[in-house]
């Protein structure tokens, strides 16, 4: 006779959103952790790409570029695997063995002997370290209540951000000192420790992985071959399930608006943050005449934007969806309640960018460009936080990972392409006239959007089902 087991309770304590306050930002901080590490190794090697090139005799800017990109190239395709794969076997499995293929492979590219040598190992290594922006969101939706999500979910992402700024200026500081090489294994270092942490603290967060684990418990030790859980699927054998999950994400990013949407968005905003740290060693090298280190420590203009960003986007996106619910009397809110925020980080991107690419063309005291950064950094989050949530609640904690894979793949491909054409478009408009562009395109974009999700959010959402049941 069949057996369905669920939770024993509301109040159940191996349930992820029932986790003591501890418990719960313990994982927070070690997800974020994870999504720290992947981002910080796509721009670590900004500085030291003229020594790359100097030492395998790479005199191509493009190929330059390439030994940066070719890790978000990497990083785009993993999610699409990954993240189904976590929704068949649990999140924090997935996670770790995903990250000990990064760690190889970043610590081969120390090794590497040649210029196709250190594309390869960047491309595997950026592979390997897509699994926290394929999971962590997920991660973060099973421990963490709606109304109680924003600030978890805006650290997780502010990582994701931070990670790329500061990145350079380790990079800098180390390869003044010793050699470029050491930049790789330094990284591996943090992410040993990071790992041995998650080994001993991080538990499994997906709720059908935790209750098929207790069933399949209960199974052996009662030898009844009919319990089963209520995410089971008794009419689908493992393989048609397996083969569902992995083509899901592709579903969602042909077929479902309330992804493609706001994760095109999200892509634009994230390309564009990589476009501008492209310029960079442009502007406070070349431009400014600084030393490399000192040149470095601008990226933390847009640290400190990110930051602020923080302080806005946390308070408002939770408590805009504690106010909208007192306002309808509801106890279910809807995603439509998290959109307010990005039509803040639709006006100060634009502003920050037109403040840096004119003042630095001009070459205005470096503290005024400096502000622009500050400024688009913190539209920049605003908006992606906002647009994120969005896209958390749209989706039920089940198919979380396959719609973050979505905007995993969107985003990571326009951060490992956009640089790739920065040369040619500043080399041909300049500083000041394409950071214009940018940000025409940039209102464009950020401004009707969040209007579309407002009043047509619950019809986007509702023509997206395909694949789901």
């Amino acid at each position: 006779m069949l057996t369905q087991i669920s939770w024993s309770g509301p109040d159940d304590r191996e349930n992820p959103l029932n986790w003591s306050r501890q418990r719960k930002w313990a994982l927070t901080f070690l997800v974020s952790c994870f999504t720290f590490i992947s981002p910080f190794s796509s721009t670590m090697v900004t500085p030291v790409l003229d020594d790359i090139g100097l030492e395998f005799e790479i005199t191509g800017k493009f190929t330059k570029a390439l030994v940066m990109s070719i890790f978000l190239l990497g990083y785009a395709q993993g999610p699409f695997v990954l993240a189904p794969l976590s929704e068949i076997y649990g999140r924090v499995s997935v996670l770790q063995y995903t990250n000990l293929i990064y760690l190889v492979f970043n610590t081969a590219c120390g090794f590497a002997s040649s210029t196709n040598q250190l594309l390869a190992f960047r491309f595997l290594s950026g592979i390997g370290g897509s699994a926290p922006q394929a999971l962590c969101n997920g991660m973060l939706a099973d421990v963490w209540r709606k109304e109680e999500r924003g600030l978890g979910q805006t650290i997780y992402g502010m990582l994701t951000f931070i990670g790329p700024t500061v990145a350079p200026i380790v990079g800098a500081y180390i390869s003044e000192n010793t050699t470029w090489r050491w930049i790789f294994w330094s990284t591996s270092m943090f992410d040993v420790f990071v790992q041995l942490a998650a080994l001993f603290f991080l538990k499994e967060t997906y709720a059908p992985a935790i209750l098929g684990n207790k069933a399949a418990k209960l199974r052996k030790e009662t030898g009844n071959p009919y319990i089963r859980t209520e995410y089971d699927n008794t009419g689908k054998t493992f393989g048609a399930i397996i083969r569902k999950r992995l083509v899901l994400p592709f579903f969602m990013l042909v077929a479902h608006p309330a992804v493609q949407l706001p994760s095109i968005y999200r892509a634009f905003m994230y390309g564009m943050m990589y476009l501008v740290l492209s310029t960079f060693d442009q502007v406070w090298i070349t431009t400014y005449r600084m030393p490399k280190g000192v040149a470095s420590l601008n990226y933390l203009s847009l640290c400190l934007g990110f930051i602020i960003g923080l302080q806005i986007s946390h308070p408002l996106i939770d408590n805009l969806y504690a106010y909208f619910k007192r306002v309808y009397r509801t106890d279910e809110g809807v995603p439509e309640w998290r959109i307010p925020p990005m039509l803040i980080g639709g006006i100060l991107t634009p502003i920050g960018l037109l403040i840096y690419g004119w003042t630095a063309q001009y070459r205005v005291y470096f503290l005024i460009p400096d502000l622009g950064c500050v400024i688009l950094a913190a539209g920049l989050i605003v908006a992606f936080q906002s647009a994120q949530a969005y896209v958390v609640d749209a989706y039920s904690a089940e198919h979380a990972a396959s719609a973050a894979a979505v905007g995993a793949f969107l985003r990571t491909m326009c951060g490992a392409t956009f640089p790739l054409f920065a040369p040619a478009m500043y080399g041909a408009l300049g500083l000041g006239w394409a950071n214009t562009m940018l940000a025409g395109i940039t209102l464009v974009i950020a401004i009707p959007s969040p209007v579309v999700f407002w009043f047509y959010g619950a019809k986007i959402r509702a023509w997206s089902t395909a694949g789901l049941d």
